[in-house]
């Protein structure tokens, strides 16, 4: 059953507040000189930022760690006080705490508003207030003093099991104009298991981690000179790009969907009349000028798509019409957040619009999620849920003006998710500018969430771009338009099943699906000619066939088998005297269960039922 999203645990961050409180008092302890930055929750631990002479390595977190369990043992109380702006300012000049000074004097001129949203609630004392803070609050644990609002456990002794994690580097107030300081990243638990299993999580999330497989098992790679979150895909990385696509055109043909292919570049001039231009600049790459025209690199597909459905004039019984393209788009990401192939720069985007009825439009919506959970299936993602967005109705000035057509689109989604019972949550102020959404949320095997494709219900476009069609009566009716993209971007969704999958791939999505591997030179040319008979087999891969290699390396047989396991290749055809005497193969699967002597054709028999049905039966 999909999961509904994690709440937040209030007692659990409140715990974990308090064990930033005492990894600060034991770093005070061993470096009485150091200075405090922030020190705030994560979704799942604490950071602290500290401006130290001396590096934190390895070592020195273990005696900061040995501290913070002698002075948990000690049970000292967080004590709370709460005291003029002005004479707390003067407590931490005289505590030598240049960066909590700075933070008052920040919360005494722009107050909790601004100081909030760039830092949280650090040291506040009260709720909410535009300017003019004349109260703020200090916690006292042992000798150690510290500006925060709370609250916290009663004592360090509440503190459950704990363990620092790593430091990194990061500027004061995000500036590369200020010092950097050290993060000090922590994590603590209510009981020891959990703990546990969370640095469990953190190892097996380095071995799974697609970056580092992505250069292992050759699937892409970036370039400086190509440029910052521009991937490059590899021979192996297309084989699973292929093998998705060719999946989401079968999987649409069985809905009836149309393939269209649009330009890279367009004209500003769509983009103002589509309205992206005014919201979405940011996001795009700086203009073109050619003859005298900007063009942009096209950030999304939708414009193009309306084109194409306004080429004519449209009746109500072509509708729904279903339009689909795999289409290269460009968004210029800030660089800090670019992660792997998570967020990139260009993208391919499984993408489509669905252009429909108002009456059509809640079908069609249960529809677009009934596909995403056929998906789901076929890879075994079993944890997801869909987070339902809406708009702020209040700040409009984000969002196409229009409240009575938000409310009209949102009840739409809102019977469509009850009716498909599939788990939601609602999320305020997350909606696109043009209407409201449903984001797909996953889990990956070691509980990690990525929000992997989008559904959205668009009332603007049939106004902007007059997409009407003529209902039974002869009269012109506006269009509702579904933007929908189940498995998003190759991109990120390879990036999810290179984690999912910890570089596993199932057979037929395997980027080489055999390795035939000659136990001698002798056995070379029998080698060469399987190969070929594999090649040439009438399986149907979106490469064509078989995706198969052979070693003729002058390597041992076990390295050989070593190096095929370590690129994760589902299947190794060793090739033998015995072999190559009875016209037959070894097969050999990469979890190291060996299948034995058998005919070319069971083994072709046995890949076929597997690549065809897209599930492996080892």
């Amino acid at each position: 059953m999909p999961l509904r999203n994690k709440e937040v645990n209030p007692d659990l961050d409140r715990m974990r507040h308090s064990a930033a409180h005492l990894m600060a008092a034991a770093v005070q302890k061993l470096w009485p000189e150091a200075k405090f930055g922030v020190g705030p929750t994560t979704s799942d631990g604490f950071y602290y930022d500290i401006d130290l002479p001396n590096p934190l390595g390895p070592a020195e977190l273990e005696r900061v760690e040995a501290e913070m369990k002698a002075l948990h043992k000690q049970g000292l109380r967080f004590e709370r006080t709460e005291v003029p702006i002005e004479q707390a300012i003067a407590e931490m000049e005289r505590l030598d705490q240049p960066y909590k000074v700075e933070l008052l004097r920040l919360l005494q001129a722009n107050g909790t508003t601004a100081i909030v949203k760039e830092f949280g609630d650090e040291g506040v004392a009260d709720a909410e207030a535009p300017a003019g803070v004349e109260q703020v609050s200090f916690y006292r644990t042992g000798t150690f003093l510290d500006l925060c609002r709370g609250p916290h456990v009663a004592d360090t002794g509440a503190i459950g099991p704990f363990k620092l994690l790593r430091t990194s580097g990061a500027y004061w107030r995000g500036s590369e104009k200020n010092p950097q300081l050290q993060r000090v990243y922590g994590t603590a638990f209510n009981t020891r298991e959990q703990l546990e299993k969370y640095l469990w999580q953190l190892e097996e999330a380095k071995k799974r981690d697609h970056r580092k497989l992505g250069k292992d098992l050759e699937l892409f790679f970036f370039s400086e000179e190509v440029g910052p979150g521009l991937p490059l895909w590899l021979p192996n990385g297309v084989a699973i790009r292929k093998e998705l696509e060719k999946l989401a055109v079968e999987e649409e043909r069985k809905d009836g969907y149309y393939s269209i292919s649009t330009p890279v570049i367009t004209k500003e001039d769509l983009y103002y009349r589509s309205g992206h231009l005014p919201y979405y600049k940011d996001d795009m790459y700086a203009p073109l000028t050619i003859d005298e025209k900007n063009y942009y690199l096209k950030p999304m597909n939708c414009p193009h798509h309306h084109m194409i459905y306004s080429v004519r004039p449209r009746s109500y019984r072509e509708l729904p019409l279903r339009l689909s393209e795999y289409g290269l788009c460009h968004r210029y990401e800030a660089s800090g957040v670019l992660s792997g192939l998570m967020r990139v720069r260009a993208f391919l985007q499984n993408d489509a619009h669905i252009y429909c009825s108002y009456d059509q439009a809640k079908n069609e919506f249960i529809k677009v999620m009934h596909l995403h959970a056929r998906y789901y299936r076929l890879f075994d993602i079993k944890d997801y849920y869909m987070a339902f967005s809406q708009p702020d109705l209040k700040r409009l000035d984000k969002y196409v003006n229009e409240p009575e057509k938000w409310l009209a689109a949102m009840d739409i989604i809102r019977q469509a998710m009850d009716e498909s019972d599939y788990p939601y949550e609602v999320r305020e102020g997350d909606a696109a500018f043009y209407g409201p959404k449903i984001d797909f949320i996953i889990e990956n095997a070691i509980g990690n969430e990525y929000a992997i494709s989008t559904n959205q219900l668009d009332f603007l476009a049939s106004e902007r771009f007059n997409l009407t069609y003529v209902g039974p009566d002869s009269a012109d009716y506006p269009v509702y338009v579904i933007h929908r993209a189940p498995l998003g971007s190759h991109e990120r969704f390879v990036a999810f099943l290179t984690e999912h999958y910890a570089g596993n791939f199932p057979t037929w999505l395997a980027p080489v699906q055999v390795q035939v591997i000659p136990i001698t030179d002798r056995h070379a040319e029998y080698a060469l000619k399987i190969r070929d008979m594999l090649f040439s087999a009438p399986i149907a891969t979106a490469t064509g066939g078989l995706r198969v290699e052979v070693d003729l390396s002058s390597e041992r047989m076990q390295k050989k088998i070593r190096n095929a396991t370590l690129m994760k290749v589902p299947y190794m055809v060793i090739l033998g005297d015995k072999e190559s005497q009875s016209e037959q193969v070894t097969v050999r699967h990469r979890s190291g269960n060996d299948l034995g002597l058998m005919s070319l054709d069971r083994f072709l028999e046995l890949l076929g039922t597997q690549i065809n049905s897209r599930r492996d039966h080892d």
